[in-house]
């Protein structure tokens, strides 16, 4: 596992997946109208106390003309509006862990024996956009990661409403399927830089009363003094649960490592 396998583990993290749907006509033809967009949207969003879940990632990373992948296996555990808990294994080694919590990210390397902590106004500043454990949770669940408000546009795409909005310099661009009101795609994109990152949810089964996406794709596309990174990340959840069953979250970074 090289240096760079924390940050790589990370930046996927901030957000999550896909569908599509049909169109019918009839023999009789009619003027072409377009329905007014409505002024706003409805989203189902997962509600639960604790979710469980295993899943499998792959991860594509990309820095110049270096290229890598990392396959990985996931033990995740979330307390609604608390924390977020991931153990990871790579090829069947103890990969690592990570703990999201409301106050910061920690990911420990347990095959390089070191951890990284990291701030969310720091990466706020990075990304240019308000990254907090609310966002990081929407993201995983395939909720809005931002709360709707009067500024945003609301507009139709297809089979699709389509939810914009803005933050800072960052636009925002949720597609919502109209028939089963779950988000499948969300672009996140700075004009300025031309920084982007896209989500696509699919494979939505049944997760309590809710529909929670099993399978999702992360595109991230950014540009560093290093030159221009992008990352791919696959996750095929193979199971999920909810509950209202309290759930431990052992986490414990050992005397010896060292903080990167």
């Amino acid at each position: 596992m090289n240096q760079r396998f924390p940050n790589a583990f990370y930046c996927p993290l901030l957000i999550l997946f896909f569908s599509l749907g049909l169109m019918s006509c009839s023999k009789k033809i009619v003027p072409a109208t377009t329905p007014p967009a409505p002024k706003t949207v409805d989203v189902e969003e997962i509600e639960f106390g604790y979710l469980e879940g295993k899943a499998r990632m792959v991860i594509n990373m990309s820095v110049n003309d270096e290229k890598k992948e990392r396959e990985m296996k996931a033990h995740v555990r979330v307390r609604k509006d608390s924390v977020i808990w991931m153990n990871f294994t790579v090829v069947g080694f103890q990969g690592g862990k990570a703990l999201i919590n409301k106050d910061s990210i920690t990911v420990v390397s347990t095959v390089d024996r070191e951890y990284s902590v990291y701030d969310y106004n720091e990466l706020s500043k990075r990304f240019h956009f308000n990254v907090n454990y609310e966002v990081l949770e929407a993201a995983i669940l395939g909720n809005l990661i931002q709360k709707k408000n009067d500024n945003d546009v609301v507009s139709q795409d297809g089979i699709f409403d389509v939810l914009t909005q803005a933050q800072g310099d960052v636009r925002i661009k949720n597609s919502i399927n109209r028939a089963t009101k779950k988000i499948e795609r969300v672009d996140l994109v700075e004009p300025t830089t031309g920084n982007t990152l896209n989500v696509v949810y699919a494979n939505f089964q049944p997760l309590g009363d809710r529909s929670f996406p099993y399978n999702g794709t992360i595109n991230i596309l950014y540009k560093t003094l290093n030159g221009i990174i992008s990352n791919t990340m696959t996750v095929e959840f193979n199971k999920a649960e909810v509950g209202d069953k309290e759930l431990k979250f052992p986490f414990k970074i050992p005397s010896k490592y060292d903080r990167r």
